[in-house]
């Protein structure tokens, strides 16, 4: 048995999201090597080679999460939840205290010893969104009950998207729309979907109240320059975007090539923000749609895992993974084209980074083994139909004189 072979065989679940989260991890050591030349310029006369062997040593580190994620039953996940959420609400505290603060922004805490930094949000996303899928599938039936809503769904996500938004408000925001998205999807009243709503706009204000307070823990006139320089000049926008726009109409349906994008030494985080700009000025439109079709590929082989089993946890998690990665890429690429403010979200699995790549490798696993053992399931029934058809007992199979053989 070849290589390729016995990879086939140990590789089970969906081998679409399998291709998917290798073609981002491809696409992403292209785009990093092809962007960070400015940084590198910075700091060591422009040798790229030191970030790109960092990114791989992170990238594949991130692969080796995924796998591990992949071989762990998901149902442990589920079990793990509520401990996960109470350390991600205390670390998200002690962030916003005592973290170490990046382009005016608390969101990483330094790892000692090493001199890494961490971001916290990361973490509570995955927490977050597995107590969610935990809460809701505690129960099969509608949620109406007020008790069953609020101290168990509702006020976890309240609590940890508050604590993102001061420092990272687009973070909390598509935190907020996926939780949003998985009790619409997991039968919770409607009633209660209003109050998460009323709850999150009584959440914001309180902020804006707070930073008159203290103005070093609420990002909010961060918030009104980026929405000032949004809609002041709607057609051309801030620099970021014009440079944007540039590289997207630069790049036309096929590109520049790999590594001869310009704008890059315009932009100011071409590695982050506004790779997806840097991609398609390299790849052209074509490779910016190749791009958002593996996104939306995945989101639509995530929903299939939904239809093809009960509302069960695996189910919720795996639809409320996707969507976070699904939402936060189409985020990114919005601002890229500007049609919406810039907001500091990267572009999952593709952009720069350390803790963002982790755990989106993470997410993948979680969603590979969710994947694994609901197609196993359904193999198994399908299976079990074949031998013991509707109407045909289990005593009358050989029945007419046959033999097994």
């Amino acid at each position: 048995m070849n290589f390729g072979t016995r990879l086939y065989a140990e590789l089970r679940g969906d081998r679409v999201i399998w291709m998917i989260l290798a073609l981002l991890s491809l696409f992403s050591i292209m785009a990093v090597y092809s962007s960070t030349g400015t940084i590198a310029y910075k700091v060591n006369g422009g040798d790229t080679t030191a970030y790109l062997i960092w990114h791989a040593g992170v990238l594949c580190f991130g692969l080796f999460l995924a796998y591990l994620a992949y071989l762990t039953p998901y149902m442990r996940f589920m079990k793990m939840a509520p401990w996960l959420w109470l350390i991600a609400f205390f670390l998200l505290i002690f962030t916003l205290g005592f973290g170490k603060e990046i382009n005016h922004a608390r969101r990483w805490i330094e790892i000692p010893f090493i001199h890494k930094t961490f971001q916290t949000s990361d973490f509570a996303k995955l927490a977050l969104i597995l107590l969610v899928a935990r809460e809701i599938t505690r129960h099969k039936d509608y949620i109406k009950d007020f008790n069953k809503a609020f101290m168990p769904i509702i006020l976890p996500i309240v609590l940890i998207c508050g604590l993102i938004a001061p420092m990272d408000l687009s973070t909390a925001l598509v935190l907020f729309t996926t939780c949003f998205t998985m009790m619409f999807i997991g039968r919770v009243d409607v009633k209660y979907l209003v109050l998460l709503v009323l709850l999150w706009i009584v959440m914001f204000a309180g902020l804006l109240v707070l930073h008159d307070l203290a103005p070093n823990l609420v990002r909010s006139e961060t918030w009104a320059n980026r929405i000032s320089e949004f809609m002041a000049d709607r057609q051309d926008g801030s620099f970021q975007n014009q440079q944007a726009k540039i590289a997207i109409a630069n790049g036309e349906w096929f590109g520049k090539g790999p590594g001869n994008s310009i704008q890059r030494n315009y932009l100011p985080t071409p590695y982050a923000d506004f790779i997806y700009a840097v991609i398609c000025e390299e790849w052209g439109l074509i490779g910016g749609f190749v791009i958002l079709s593996l996104y939306v590929l995945l989101f639509f082989r995530a929903t299939r895992l939904v239809t093809i089993s009960e509302k069960s946890f695996g189910a919720m998690v795996a639809i409320g993974l996707s969507f976070n990665i699904v939402l936060q890429a189409l985020a990114n690429m919005a601002v890229s084209v500007h049609l919406v403010p810039v907001g500091g979200l990267t572009l999952p699995m593709v952009s720069w980074g350390g803790t963002s790549v982790l755990f989106t490798c993470i997410f993948f696993g979680i969603i590979l083994s969710v994947s694994k053992y609901i197609e196993a399931a359904a193999e198994k029934a399908a299976l079990a139909n074949v031998q013991n058809p509707p109407g045909k007992s289990p005593g009358n199979e050989f029945a007419g004189g046959g033999s097994p053989g």
